[in-house]
């Protein structure tokens, strides 16, 4: 059946070519289509208290996307009018400022001293801005735009959401050049190690295929992080490239046996399905591991990235060999001298001192391990951010004008009693850190009868049979005071209402530490096992998979701890997504060595002599992937101004080198050190194959020099004697 469809398929080589490119339109459309979710805290488990408080601030309240307008030194009349403006913003549902409550003539001296604390600072003043929609909403997002383009120069905008909007500005004003840096550093890559110009022009145009497949069946997920928008293109050319050059390479080494290359094509494709869908299996384990975290931004990560790379080994073998055909002329035509090293004496030098490198591969799991667990990573968001952006100004004038570093927002019922509140509210205000408490009973005093209330403060404060008090403090998200901060705070709420939930940036943000330290130990070791399982398979070994897991592990170590020697600080999610797919990605580095090694073990060579020879034949493919993926996600790094997504990028991009070091410099002494108990431990391990029968045919011209056929593939090539017919290097 496969067979069938490859001869089909190398036949009508621009037939396939145009439904591919028809295939786009769809897929542009889902792009195009699916929304991407800016709110990483939306992915937090719905269970948890933080998260049940925030529904609830959706509905029945409308505030889970409340900012804060800071006014500086204008009049009271420009403030209330600005306040007038901002409530006829469509999607704006309240606005509150002083003048809701006391009006504007009354001079500021002649303000009760709570409403004085709660909107008043120097010559600054804040209202209180409330949205229809959740804080990620498009019309949330609109909305703060058009409030934006009714302020001044003396106006800032704070919050979350704005935080949120200014993201989603960032990202897609620097999303075409996350692509476009990753494609021409990874051309710029393989164009030095291949001796064709446009041999990587047709790899990428497979790859770029592939890529956009990818992004438009997100359409079936609904949504996608902006985080898994940003990196999901690179990290799928860094994976998948390898599968691009495995199926060049099979057809380069079917070439001299055919006399059409469209049967050498056919036959290079059978090869590459049968074996990509194997391979790619560690790669496909390492991303879906990421779906078990508690935290869905796992999911949604692992999700496109597994569905990434199966589209990928798709498109390589449905795709690509068309393209190939077609460019087959060009790309012979140029052709220049590549970079191809000999590694021969670099190897040979490694087994003489086999027995130090494995001392030294033991040794390094010490400060490996121990730098590892001890690189301090951060959780605020708005770290990972420019810090001269709009967001981060008014966070920063919140924090120092009003002492908000961070808001909590407590929901309770609403029939306890007034006086239980009121001794609540007292406790909240003494508890260390509390800078203000705005509540029912502080806005509104007990003498006050209820008709004479304005409705938007009881809007604010009372709905749908609950009440919500916004605590304010002076701790910034995500440090140990505002933890210590919330458990107090929530040791004293419960006390009074057991169902009372506390949320906001700060505890969604505390529930997130937890959350994620739990997804890092669950994700690690699930794709560790299924790495381990899918290794033991393929060899049909117990000792394998340990070495090679064990070997990939300790450049996984080596990448995550430089950060602790160099002081600088990492992005949440990145121990849990390099874990999983630096393992995943490049554990093939280690398994296309051992695979090698076998062979020449098979072949009746001692170990010593088929380590260096797999070494040698391995090493350059080895370099080839590791430089691809290394360029794709380095060139982001470099340009992207959110240092959590440059952070994740510089690790992937770090992880692949040192990933390739280990696998070229500590591998082969591991293996021909432990050979005899990989003999005892694995089945055939030493037995010879029987040499795989081949199509009888004519030889045709190496690939080295090997004429252009015809574009119809009905042109032949003169023979050459058998022994010129060298197979070709898929490098170079």
């Amino acid at each position: 059946m496969l067979e069938k469809i490859a001869q089909k398929l190398t036949r009508r080589p621009k037939l396939v070519i145009l439904i591919a490119v028809l295939m786009l339109i769809p897929s542009m459309l889902g792009a195009a289509f699916t929304r991407i979710n800016y709110d990483i805290l939306s992915y937090l488990p719905q269970d948890l208290d933080s998260a049940r408080g925030e529904a609830l601030l959706e509905d029945p309240f409308r505030m889970a996307a409340t900012t804060m307008l800071i006014v500086e030194g204008m009049p009271p009349e420009y403030t209330h009018q600005l306040q007038q403006q901002v409530e006829e913003v469509p999607g704006v549902s309240n606005v509150v400022w002083v003048s809701s409550m006391v009006g504007i003539q009354l001079p500021t001296e002649m303000i009760p001293q709570d409403l004085r604390d709660i909107f008043f600072s120097g010559d600054a003043t804040m209202m209180i801005v409330q949205y229809d929609q959740p804080g990620a909403s498009e019309a949330t997002m609109k909305a703060i735009q058009q409030v934006r383009n009714l302020c001044n120069k003396n106006c800032f905008l704070a919050g979350f959401s704005v935080f949120t909007k200014d993201t989603k500005d960032l990202i897609s004003k620097e999303m075409p050049l996350y692509v476009l840096m990753a494609a021409v550093l990874s051309v710029a890559a393989m164009c030095v190690t291949m001796d064709s110009w446009l041999l990587p022009v047709a790899l990428m145009l497979s790859i770029g295929l592939a890529i956009l497949y990818n992004f438009g069946t997100n359409i079936f997920l609904g949504q996608i992080s902006y985080i898994t928008q940003a990196i999901a293109a690179v990290l799928q050319l860094g994976v998948t490239m390898d599968y691009s050059i495995f199926l060049y390479d099979r057809y380069l080494e079917e070439l001299p046996h055919y006399e059409d290359r469209r049967d050498a094509m056919a036959t290079a494709i059978v090869s590459a399905f049968r074996s990509l869908s194997g391979s790619s299996m560690t790669t496909i384990a390492g991303f879906l591991a990421l779906c078990f975290m508690r935290l869905t931004l796992g999911r949604d990560i692992g999700i496109v990235m597994a569905k990434g790379v199966v589209l990928g080994i798709v498109t390589v073998v449905l795709v690509l060999p068309s393209i190939l055909l077609v460019m087959d002329g060009p790309i012979q035509k140029h052709r220049h001298p590549c970079l191809n090293p000999n590694m021969d004496r670099l190897n040979g030098f490694i087994i003489r001192h086999r027995h130090f490198f494995v001392v030294l591969f033991l040794l390094l799991f010490i400060p490996a391990v121990y730098s590892n667990n001890h690189t301090q990573v951060y959780y605020k968001l708005d770290e990972s951010l420019p810090q001269d952006m709009p967001s981060i100004v008014s966070t920063n004038k919140l924090k120092d004008q009003f002492n908000m570093a961070s808001s909590h927002f407590i929901i309770l019922r609403d029939g306890l009693d007034r006086a239980d509140m009121r001794e609540l509210e007292e406790a909240i205000d003494q508890v260390p850190g509390i800078t203000s408490v705005i509540a029912y009973d502080n806005l509104v005093p007990g003498t006050i009868p209820d008709f004479f209330i304005p409705q938007e403060i009881k809007d604010l404060c009372k709905q749908g049979g609950y009440q919500m008090m916004m605590v304010n403090s002076e701790y910034v998200t995500a440090s140990d005071q505002v933890a210590q901060q919330l458990d107090e705070l929530n040791r004293l709420v419960k006390a009074y209402d057991p169902v009372a939930y506390i949320t906001g940036e700060a505890a969604m943000t505390a529930d997130l530490i937890s959350t994620s330290a739990v997804d890092f130990q669950v994700t690690s070791y699930l794709s560790i096992i299924a790495i381990l399982i899918l290794v033991a398979i393929a060899f049909r070994s117990l000792s394998i998979p340990i070495l090679l897991v064990a070997t990939i592990e300790l450049a996984i170590f080596i990448n995550q701890g430089i950060p602790y020697f160099t002081g600088a600080e990492i992005p949440f999610i990145a121990p849990t997504v390099i874990g999983c797919i630096q393992l995943g990605a490049t554990v093939d580095y280690a398994i296309l060595m051992t695979t090698r090694f076998q062979e020449e073990i098979q072949k009746g060579r001692d170990r010593k002599q088929a380590i260096r020879s797999a070494a040698s034949a391995a090493d350059v493919s080895i370099l080839t992937s590791a430089l691809v993926f290394f360029c794709s996600t380095l060139g982001v790094a470099l340009i992207s101004t959110m240092d959590l997504i440059s952070g994740i990028c510089l690790m992937l991009a770090r992880g692949a080198i040192i990933s390739a070091l280990v696998c070229m410099f500590i591998l082969p002494s591991v293996l021909v050190v432990f050979e005899p108990i990989i003999a005892k431990t694995t089945l055939h391990w030493r037995t010879p194959k029987a040499p795989k029968p081949r199509k009888p045919g004519r030889p045709g011209l190496p690939h080295r020099q090997r004429e252009p056929l015809p574009a119809s593939g009905e042109g032949t090539a003169e023979p050459v004697p058998a022994e010129e017919s060298l197979p070709a290097d898929p490098i170079c």
